[in-house]
């Protein structure tokens, strides 16, 4: 099989901490780094969350409700116009996560290449159907899902004509580097007879190397200035010299893996004179 190349997505999520410059500097990492493309989330604050649990206390630099913390991690229009206008400026796609129909409305009015259905909206099938229906190349993840509900979300994108990526992931934050289940990646892929990529929350960077040896076609990663900023995703991300080393490593891996062909080069053919006299 020939080797592929390994579509890296930095994940900012709301790791910017609503903050559009903080958003800027995390981009030109990614761009240093080689990225293929940053990934931001995008939620409707009263769609998603009852107006009770907005209401709940949640202590934060925004101030002491859950809706606080919610609206002040959130970009609106202004914010997105000016991330769009950079990453191009930048030469580096961006797309986001929805976490409901109107977030995904909201982000049709830009370009973008790509989409992305986050684990926790898998079973959400009036939601699958909106992305699906737009026919962009749909990256999929597939934490907390079960074979079963993983099936029906694939059956909503192939009656739709839609190109789709399944991704490995665990959905705890930090993952353990032992709950991994890497193995999974060749399993989706022979059940699915589809790419499948690694979407991880764990710290460093083996777990994330060893998913595309074993034919991870994408790798999605949280991304972070400092993992002890305030947020809930920071301590689960890479910093962003990591992230550098990261991508790296991956360039490099894809070299190692080769063609699979069974080739003699020239230094080995020399070698093999030197050894075997012919």
């Amino acid at each position: 099989m020939d080797r592929e190349h390994v579509f890296v997505i930095a994940e900012i999520g709301i790791n910017h901490n609503g903050d559009l410059n903080i958003a800027k500097k995390l981009i030109d990492w990614a761009v240093l780094a080689g990225c293929d493309a940053v990934k931001f989330q995008k939620r409707t604050i009263d769609k998603v969350y009852t107006e009770e649990y907005l209401d709940s206390y949640r202590a934060s630099p925004w101030g002491t409700t859950q809706r606080a913390q919610k609206e002040g991690l959130e970009f609106d229009k202004a914010e997105y116009d000016e991330i769009d206008h950079y990453c191009r400026e930048k030469g580096i796609e961006w797309f986001a996560s929805a976490w409901d129909i109107d977030a995904q409305r909201f982000l049709k009015q830009y370009d973008l290449k790509y989409n992305k259905i986050a684990s926790a909206m898998l079973t959400k099938d009036e939601f699958l159907e909106e992305v699906a229906r737009e026919r962009k190349y749909t990256f999929i993840a597939t934490g907390m899902s079960s074979y079963t509900e993983i099936d029906h979300a694939v059956d909503i994108f192939r009656k739709n004509n839609c190109l789709f990526e399944l991704m490995h992931c665990n959905s705890t934050y930090p993952m353990p580097k032992e709950e991994a289940n890497l193995r999974l990646i060749p399993a989706l892929k022979e059940r699915y007879g589809c790419k499948v990529g690694y979407s991880g929350h764990e710290t460093g960077r083996i777990v994330s190397t060893s998913a595309v040896a074993l034919g991870a076609t994408s790798v999605e990663r949280h991304i972070t200035l400092d993992p002890t900023m305030y947020g809930s995703d920071q301590a689960a991300s890479l910093n962003v010299r990591d992230l550098v080393r990261l991508v790296e490593d991956i360039r490099l891996i894809e070299t190692i893996l080769g063609n699979g062909k069974k080739i003699l080069s020239d230094k080995e053919l020399e070698t093999r004179k030197k050894l075997r006299g012919c």
